[in-house]
């Protein structure tokens, strides 16, 4: 009888212990994920992913020089071909050209989770890429610094780099801030033509009114000779340069077409123009300018320093 009811004690404890062990043990569920990431791209598309990208191909140096700038350069798996700063960049894929087309075949080849167009990216080769089911993020044609702004922060979230991104923002912010501040009471605005090409040296292109340069040229405390031209970039002729007689001679035209201050003196009719005669023609990296990125803030501070060295020794 007491062995019974013993074994009966022991069963019910047994029983027991059992159902508060398994009160006690997690019910399954799903682990819990970051919400996705969606953002609307300067093409209007919406841009969504389910965790920040891993894999990431570039197709404009800009968006190259963010990815670095911002602490992401070891996801980057491939780059268009003038992708070539900073140094580094050159151990990554090269998919080529991006003209006439994009290398569609390269691109999917390497498996990116993100692909950063530039705003010199041709949308169709935008829809070509997102129609092949590749995640597609368009970055801005920039004509403000604020569109800069923008993609840097847009990237830092696609890639999950928001807090370098923010950082990089802030301290760009402030340096364009700290030129502003130092040519805000000057009445002398100096006459500056910026030259981007010279291939016809009587008509050779410049930034016009509204374009990114032009306000680059405001803000170091100049006044840009090309926005007398109607379009962003376009030709301005000889007789107009003479006409304007601008005081500072910016030629972006060296980086890529190799002019120097001792070409432009020997151009027929440039020896008219006051920068000519006072040699106060520079060569300029044009890079700093024309990519809408982290370092067009240098070209800022650069330009300040030919325009006003007085401000910026």
């Amino acid at each position: 009888m007491f062995r019974k009811a013993l074994s009966s004690l022991v069963l019910m404890l047994g029983l027991l212990l059992s159902a508060c062990a398994q009160a006690a043990a997690p019910t399954p569920t799903t682990q819990a994920t970051a919400e996705p990431i969606m953002l609307i791209d300067s093409l209007s598309r919406q841009v969504a992913l389910a965790i920040p990208a891993r894999r990431v191909i570039t197709l404009a140096p800009s968006n190259t020089e963010i990815i670095f700038a911002i602490g992401a350069g070891g996801k980057l798996v491939g780059r268009d071909e003038f992708s070539d700063y900073p140094p580094e960049v050159k151990d990554v894929q090269n998919i080529g050209s991006l003209y006439p087309k994009v290398n569609a075949e390269a691109i999917v080849a390497l498996k990116p989770d993100l692909v950063l167009a530039g705003g010199i990216t041709n949308p169709d080769d935008v829809k070509a890429l997102a129609d092949l089911g590749l995640t597609v993020y368009a970055a801005h044609n920039a004509v403000t610094l604020d569109d800069i702004y923008t993609d840097i922060l847009a990237i830092g979230q696609l890639t999950g780099q928001m807090a370098q991104a923010e950082k990089l923002v802030a301290d760009m912010q402030g340096r364009v801030q700290a030129v502003i501040d130092r040519t805000a009471g000057i009445t002398d605005k100096p006459k500056v033509f910026y030259e981007i090409d010279a291939t016809d040296p009587a008509k050779p292109w410049t930034a016009g009114s509204g374009s990114f340069i032009d306000q680059l040229l405001t803000l170091a405390g100049g006044a840009n000779v090309g926005a007398a031209v109607k379009d962003q970039y376009a030709q301005i002729s000889l007789e107009e340069l003479v006409a304007q007689d601008p005081a500072i001679i910016v030629l972006g035209s060296y980086t890529f077409g190799g002019q120097t201050p001792e070409l432009v003196k020997a151009r027929v009719g440039w020896d008219k123009i006051a920068a000519v005669k006072n040699d106060k023609t520079y060569t300029f990296d044009d890079n700093l300018v024309s990519r809408p990125g982290p370092r067009v803030v240098d070209g800022l501070e650069a330009l300040a320093r030919l325009i006003h060295p007085e401000l910026f020794p």
